[in-house]
């Protein structure tokens, strides 16, 4: 049994806190909520009632000698330095994402981690939806071929009174940046996981529809993985009244689509079959022929989230603590995704190409490009 406090009682720390007292199969036994903290005491408060356990403050959480493990679900900006106080307090760590807003901040607490011999995790539950999994399996094994292409695009709306809900929403230092370090770095790291890692990136940004923010609301960028495919990526929240996140993988024998974290189009290569000289322009869609497998919990916390993708990424992190190994998605994980991001971000400043080193430090390549 790993017994967790919550840091950060806003919408996502209240979902996480839901999820760890809710009746469930899966997680009973494994994993239990024993404190929330956070800096408005009646909005604690109001949590710690609603879902059966005390309010304190971040101090007393920490000390507390029956929570094994912290959740960070605190403005961005914030993650880095409260995760290293609960490490040093030999808690182990599962930060929402971004683990912070800088590969710098990210680096530190990697170290901190390794020097305390703590768990360190970064929320990223796309990982953990059935169709990504099953993309995943398939990229693995080799059923797509050589993977040539990457695409995707988070296309959503985020109106004023999202930006208005809190003071740091929206702001460069504790937001770390708009529609792509906030909303779409989910994206990134899924892309990441399933192709490989982004090497090379050319992006513009612009905030077009919310101009009482600091940041983006839109940001494009062409990307170049590892293994030699090219990816575009489109991320806002200025797509009225917001649609769908989609991630399309190509390669040369097979092609897998996921749209609203549902697989929306697969087709693998089966031995001896060759396409039509000019393409089947989307049909031979097998993506019913593997239905039977993609089975998910569809239930909902109020606030519209799904339970199933955070608490298999719960499960995974009990697992790993338990097992003395690394979660799926560690420390290193979480780096790589905020690694891309800013290197996005100084590719749209400088108008240059930002090469991503293995470290994730961005790199000016290429000849100055004509900023839009």
């Amino acid at each position: 049994m790993l017994t967790f406090g919550v840091i950060g009682c806003g919408s996502i720390g209240g979902f996480l806190a839901r999820l760890l007292t809710r009746e469930d199969e899966e997680l009973a036994g494994r994993a239990r909520l024993a404190a929330v903290a956070g800096r408005d005491p009646a909005r604690a408060g109001a949590l710690a009632a609603e879902v059966g356990c005390p309010a304190t403050g971040v101090a007393e959480l920490l000390a507390r000698r029956d929570v094994d493990a912290v959740l960070v679900c605190t403005p961005s900006g914030t993650h880095a330095g409260l995760a290293e106080a609960a490490l040093r307090a030999g808690k182990h760590v599962l930060v929402e994402k971004p683990v912070d807003v800088t590969p710098q901040a990210a680096d530190h607490l990697i170290t901190v981690a390794r020097q305390t011999g703590r768990t360190l995790g970064v929320v990223s539950q796309h990982r953990f939806d059935p169709a990504a999994r099953l993309a995943r399996t398939a990229i693995e094994s080799g059923r797509l071929g050589r993977v040539t292409s990457v695409m995707t695009e988070l296309s959503w709306w985020r109106g004023p009174r999202y930006y208005a809900s809190g003071t740091w929403r929206g702001t460069p230092d504790l937001d770390g940046g708009g529609a792509l370090m906030n909303q779409a770095i989910h994206a990134v790291d899924l892309v990441q996981w399933l192709a490989g890692p982004v090497v090379e990136v050319a992006a513009h940004t612009a905030r077009l529809a919310h101009p009482g923010i600091e940041v983006e609301d839109l940001a494009t960028a062409s990307l170049r993985f590892a293994n030699g495919a090219l990816g575009t990526l489109l991320a806002t929240t200025a797509a009225y009244p917001g649609r769908t996140a989609r991630t399309a993988v190509n390669g040369d024998r097979g092609s897998v689509v996921i749209d609203d974290d549902e697989l929306a189009y697969l087709h693998l290569a089966r031995e001896g079959e060759d396409a039509p000289a000019y393409g089947a322009f989307g049909a031979a869609d097998q993506s019913a022929e593997y239905a039977a497998s993609l089975v998910r919990d569809r239930t909902r916390d109020s606030g519209g989230l799904l339970y199933q993708p955070h608490r298999d990424q719960l499960l995974d992190f009990c697992d790993a603590v338990r097992e003395g190994r690394p979660p799926l998605v560690d420390g290193v994980a979480g780096r790589q995704a905020v690694a891309v991001v800013t290197a996005v971000y100084a590719s749209a400043r400088t108008g240059l190409p930002q090469r991503v080193d293995a470290g994730g430090v961005a790199e000016q390549t290429g000849v100055r490009r004509q900023l839009l």
